[in-house]
């Protein structure tokens, strides 16, 4: 999903932050997340206010792969 980004940092954090999503507990800021990751928690929010990344590309695979998931019907 992140292979578009260029830096490692950013697709390590962006994979750290997918990781923590579903873990149990029932918020899921950057707090709690990265308390249940067992990280500091500003790993997390400097990846998702400060970190510049192809947006629309990071979008794109996800989508793409979706779509081939899903059957399509009329």
């Amino acid at each position: 999903m992140f292979t578009p980004l260029v830096r490692r940092d950013q697709r390590q954090k962006g994979a750290l932050y997918l990781r923590g999503l579903p873990l149990d507990g029932g918020r899921k800021s950057m707090q709690p997340t990265a308390e249940r990751l067992g990280v500091d928690h500003q790993q997390l929010q400097q990846f998702m206010t400060s970190s510049t990344r192809p947006v629309g590309d990071v979008r794109t695979r996800p989508a793409w792969r979706a779509v081939a998931a899903v059957r399509r019907q009329a």
